[in-house]
């Protein structure tokens, strides 16, 4: 499963253990992975901010 498609189910409010359940291919570790990977792609990243 693409990591935009877990931090997704985590931004539409899903937590890990509906993932995990809905998803028996994914284990915590896949989830916590994804994070990693999306924080540490935003982390050199300036983003523009609406004010």
């Amino acid at each position: 499963m693409p990591v935009a498609t877990i931090i997704a189910l985590l931004a539409e409010g899903n937590d890990e253990a509906l993932i995990l359940q809905d998803h028996p291919e994914l284990e915590q570790e896949d989830i916590k992975e994804a994070l990693k990977f999306a924080s540490e792609q935003l982390r050199y990243r300036e983003l523009p901010l609406a004010i």
